[in-house]
């Protein structure tokens, strides 16, 4: 029996072999990889001032559109999912397309054409690509097989008649980009995680409240101040009507509070798909609103006391922000569902 080289897990048995994100992306099956083309397509939006998807019955070759500000400039992304690699058999159709589509003026020519696909372009259409000359060439030979009864059913579409959009064209515009190029622009995007695995990154510490509070803050802050005032029988309107060295740090504590929240907002935002960081809010919301609700408190002071509390006692077990939740977070959590939510009140009359 030979010696084994590495220890077993738990999680190894529970998750098994790691597949690498070039190697699961090769077995996405069709509806997978449109998935994941709409996730990439997010990481498009930092490039270009306007993505938009058009893919399917009536594209006219146009998969993804990309704009820069000047709308007349615009890169065509042709996305294609088969078990194979490109080849230049694949491709004439869609290129004759967009020869038929600028010469009846649908649209104008983009700046640049790329096709993608899974498994990537094999090595006899990246030559091709390479060179303008030939694939012109190439796409006349193959029009008849390829182009003149495939671009739409309305009518034929005969070489002769697209002979002089072709001079026209720029064939250099075509070319191509590699599944591990896609990977590492869908990983900037909040989908890589949820898709591929490997855990969160690392969060940063969280910055210190500003010295003045901001209009961000006001909902939030006010109740507080309502808590004090309900704790105090008295008026109290701003910070500055504290005299209590207790309450002066819990308000000190509770800006920390939320700008720990507000920082793991954040961190959700880019790291994982929209409103993950809604739905731990909506664990916590769920977890305190019977203390809340709860009569026993004799002010809205010791309510918020004993809503965080709660609040940091919470078993959220399945959320994926769990591994990142600080005890701060826990208390800022509640100050941003106050300053969110009107129905939420520390003081009774508040």
């Amino acid at each position: 029996m030979s010696t084994p080289t590495r220890i077993i897990t738990s999680k190894d048995i529970e998750t098994g072999k790691h597949i690498s994100p070039a190697q699961r992306l090769r077995i996405m099956n069709a509806d997978e990889w449109e998935e994941f083309i709409e996730e990439w397509t997010d990481s498009l939006k930092k490039e270009y001032f306007k993505v938009e998807r058009l893919g399917g019955a009536g594209d006219k070759g146009r998969d993804i559109v990309a704009q820069l500000e000047n709308a007349e400039i615009w890169d065509n992304y042709q996305c294609k999912h088969y078990g194979h690699s490109l080849r230049p058999s694949d491709i004439w159709t869609e290129i004759g397309k967009l020869v038929y589509y600028t010469a009846i003026g649908d649209f104008t020519c983009p700046r640049k054409y790329f096709f993608i696909a899974p498994l990537g372009v094999g090595t006899s259409l990246s030559d091709l690509l390479k060179n303008p000359r030939k694939l012109v060439q190439g796409l006349r030979e193959n029009w008849d097989k390829y182009c003149k009864d495939k671009i739409t059913q309305n009518c034929l579409i005969k070489l002769s008649d697209m002979e002089p959009q072709l001079e026209k064209i720029d064939f250099s515009i075509f070319g191509y980009v590699t599944p591990l190029t896609i990977i590492e622009q869908h990983r900037k995007t909040p989908h890589f995680i949820t898709r591929f695995g490997g855990g969160l990154p690392k969060r940063e510490i969280p910055p210190e409240p500003p010295i003045k509070s901001t209009s961000e803050e006001s909902e939030y802050l006010k109740k507080i101040l309502q808590a004090y005032s309900d704790f105090n029988k008295q008026d109290i309107s701003t910070i500055d009507d504290v005299t209590d060295i207790d309450l002066t740090e819990h308000y000190k504590d509770s800006r920390i509070q939320f700008y720990s929240a507000e920082a793991l907002k954040r961190f959700s935002r880019d790291a994982l798909p929209e409103n993950e960081f809604k739905l731990l809010q909506q664990e916590f919301l769920n977890g305190i609103k019977d203390e809340i609700r709860n009569p026993v408190h004799a002010n809205g002071y010791l309510r918020l006391l004993e809503v965080v509390k709660v609040a940091r006692a919470l078993q959220i077990t399945s959320h994926a922000l769990i591994d990142c939740l600080m005890v701060n977070d826990r208390g800022g959590i509640c100050h941003q569902l106050a300053n969110d939510n009107e129905s939420i009140a520390w003081a009774k009359n508040g």
